[in-house]
């Protein structure tokens, strides 16, 4: 490598250069010593690096000299470091405190960390720490165990709201007698307060699964170990929690059985316990507990089993249902003989433990000897058939009345008290059952497209019965709420009413004429209809005219026979005097539905409205209840989680005058004795009904109330698949002497009277 000598020689120490003047002048920077540095003077660093090296420095010269002929200052600008971030700031102080402690505590590590093989000593002995180095690890491990714990109690949080399944319940529906009926919704559960778990159930739990619940901090260390073990292995259930950990999985974590899920439930427990009461946790865990049969919730349990609120549970049954908690699939007695071993003596040691820690005396433990029958089935269970159309019914009710809205009742929880009476229910259900098996055998091909619409209301507005379809699951078609088919001559009576209440006109000029039920009409078959101004004519040009079943005339006759002998023109022809607007509203006032009474024509007076078999029944109420009617309804009371829920009751209102309404009950009365006199003679009580049919044969009903209850049938074709279109009967309907609707109607009522 050359060494290249700069113009004018090496400098000698202490040697200062003359001043140069003109434009070979350099300039010394403020704040130098005033003698150039090796690398100004040579062209190269003092530590002899090349000329390529510093190429940068030259350059800077340059531009130094540069400025100074220029004027500028020759002063090199630097650029400032950036900041640094806090992050970085606060890295750099761990490292010096970090440095400052391994210079304090160096020399004391060096000394106590662990020599192996250790010095001094001979085979197996070599490998052997001693004393301080065992007590060492010992207390790094424990120390290390506490820090962990410690870290992981601070940073665990109780989420604000518990898992959506622990959260989610199901509505529960009950008879008119208070017995459960059905169920709806994903998950059996219902909450309870803690209040309404008698003390003797609580105590039967807690003495199976946890009897120091209220003492201990949430967990217990040997079951926590045990269960751990248990995660491992194969064990039958998981076990050896306390109900506060159970609580954690059952509200805040998954079922899976892994460590990191183990720990994270003991340190939520242990946070847990420290939040919420112990009473709030035993709530939570009764709650959300499985008990078996697609239960959750103690209060759910109580009916899957016996059939009743766990407010009336004793002691015996409680201990059942704690047993219950080590697994129902190997305690629920009707499974297996082997179940029922095992639950008797889980259920026998649950009770001495509740001796044994003083929650029950041994006077009481002596009363319970016999091991407390369960039923076979969950009565909650929904068949998909009859049940679900009075859930149907039900809930639509229950929303209406109680003012709930679809999202809140999908959450669940309500418990619905309802109208219907089980034994009317099962009795019109096995009557109309009767009378489709014999259509089917009868008339196959006509019966495959028959329905039959059935309902009973009491005189109070009560729904006590309803015949909804074949099957809920195949047909979700309600058919005693449908608006499908026309009332036909059942609708008389609301014209018979509207002409008592009103009078009627036969000029314009002149007022109302009162008429009673001796006043006569003209009962001809096909007799015009007339007006104050002539005949009444359609749009087509023709005279209207109704007809009489079997083209019958009866003459003059009077009212209240023609309502017993249903004649169809002197009805026609009482609606047109008495007004169609006064039939129409008085059909209103008595029940029936506003959308189902169709066009204000002559045919209204024959029954061209389509009201359901629920609003006929209702309409009928009002005469036998002296002319008042209540709003049917099918809810009794509603609660959600055993707290009632307000809701609007209907009242009774004046529909028609009493003396009407007992004119219009006496001439159905009569109806009956006249079409079924030995039926009516066996009766021991007051029955009145009416059958209906229509000109067109697509329906055949009977109306008629018993002992205070109001009773609908109608029987008609219709198929689904097409259209809503009622088809003929085809003899489905049967005759007037041999009524197939009659025939549902007296056998649902049987006996009567």
């Amino acid at each position: 490598m050359q060494l290249r000598i700069a113009e004018g020689g090496i400098p000698t120490p202490g040697f200062e250069e003359p001043p140069i003047s003109g434009a070979g002048r350099r300039e010394i920077p403020d704040g130098s010593t005033g003698t150039p540095s090796g690398t100004e003077k040579t062209g190269r660093t003092a530590t002899g690096d090349s000329p390529a090296a510093t190429s940068g420095s030259r350059t800077s010269r340059r531009a130094d000299a540069k400025a100074a002929v220029s004027g500028r200052p020759g002063t090199r600008r630097r650029r400032k470091a950036p900041k640094s971030t806090p992050a970085a700031r606060l890295t750099a102080a761990a490292v010096a405190a970090t440095a400052a402690v391994v210079a304090v505590l160096g020399p004391w590590l060096r000394r106590v960390r662990p020599r192996y093989p250790r010095p001094g000593l001979t085979g197996w002995k070599r490998w052997l720490p001693n004393w301080r180095q065992a007590g060492g690890a010992v207390l790094a491990s424990f120390g290390l165990s506490v820090l962990t714990l410690t870290v992981a109690y601070a940073v665990t949080d109780i989420p604000d709201n518990l898992n959506s399944f622990a959260t989610q319940q199901d509505n529960v529906y009950f008879w008119a007698d208070g017995t459960p009926m059905a169920r709806a919704g994903w998950v059996q559960r219902q909450e309870m307060e803690l209040d309404d778990v008698p003390q003797d159930v609580r105590w039967a739990v807690l003495a199976a699964e946890n009897e120091s619940f209220y003492s201990d901090p949430g967990i217990s260390a040997k079951g926590l170990t045990r269960a751990l073990l248990r995660t491992v292995g194969q064990g039958s259930t998981e076990g050896g929690s306390t109900i506060t950990q159970q609580y954690v999985k059952n509200a805040y974590l998954s079922q899976e059985r892994t460590y990191s899920r183990k720990f994270t439930e003991a340190i939520m427990a242990l946070k847990l316990d420290n939040k919420m009461s112990k009473d709030q946790i035993l709530e939570g865990y009764l709650n959300t507990s499985w008990f078996g049969r697609g239960t959750y919730g103690i209060q759910r349990a109580a009916q899957a089993y016996y059939g009743k609120d766990v407010s009336e549970l004793n002691a015996s049954e409680g201990a059942f249902l704690a047993t219950l908690l080590k697994g129902a699939g190997l305690y629920d007695p009707t499974l297996s003989e082997a179940n029922r071993a095992r639950a008797e003596e889980r259920w026998r040691w649950t009770l001495d433990r509740m001796v044994e820690i003083g929650k029950m005396s041994p006077e009481e433990r002596a009363g319970y000897r016999t091991f407390p029958k369960v039923l076979e089935s969950n009565p909650l269970y929904s068949t998909g058939e009859q049940s679900d159309y009075l859930v149907e019914l039900a809930t639509r009710y229950a929303k209406k009345t109680a003012r709930i809205s679809d999202k809140d009742f999908d959450r669940g929880g309500y418990q619905i008290y309802t109208t219907f009476d089980k034994k009317r229910v099962d009795q019109l259900t096995r009557a109309v059952a009767k009378a489709r098996d014999k259509a089917r055998k009868d008339n196959p091909k006509a019966a495959k497209h028959v329905h039959y619409g059935a309902a009973s209301i009491a005189v109070d507005g009560r729904i006590v019965a309803i015949h909804g379809g074949p099957d809920h699951r195949k047909q979700g078609y309600n058919e005693s709420n449908a608006t499908t088919v026309p009332a036909g001559s059942a609708f008389q009576p609301f014209v018979y009413a509207a002409a008592l209440e009103h009078g009627v006109r036969k000029s314009r000029d002149s007022g109302p004429e009162p008429v009673t039920g001796g006043t006569v009409y003209d009962g001809d078959d096909k007799v015009p209809v007339t007006t104050p101004e002539g005949p009444y004519w359609d749009r087509s040009g023709r005279k209207v005219a109704a007809k009489n079943d079997n083209g019958r005339s009866y003459g003059q006759i009077t009212l209240h026979q023609a309502l017993a002998s249903s004649v169809n023109t002197t009805f026609m022809q009482l609606g047109m005097d008495t007004g169609l607007d006064k039939v129409r509203a008085t059909a209103r006032a008595s029940g029936l539905l506003p959308s189902s009474l169709g066009a204000q024509v002559p045919a209204l007076t024959t029954g061209s409205s389509r009201p359901s078999a629920i609003r006929m029944a209702s309409g009928y109420t009002t005469f036998a209840a002296e002319g008042r009617h209540t709003e049917p309804y099918a809810i009794l009371k509603v609660t959600r989680n055993g707290h009632e829920v307000p809701t609007d009751v209907p009242v009774a209102r004046r529909a028609v005058d009493a003396d009407t309404a007992a004119e219009v009950q006496s001439a159905l009365t009569d109806a009956f004795r006249t079409a079924y006199p030995e039926t009516a003679a066996k009766a021991n009580g007051e029955v009145a009904g009416k059958r209906g049919t229509t000109e067109d044969d697509t329906a055949a009903w009977y109306v008629g109330t018993e002992k205070k209850v109001s009773t609908a049938v109608v029987v008609y074709r219709m198929d689904l698949a097409k259209s809503l279109e009622p088809l003929p009967l085809e003899g489905l309907g049967g005759t007037i002497t041999d009524s197939v609707p009659y025939g549902i109607w007296s056998e649902a009522l049987r006996p009567l009277g």
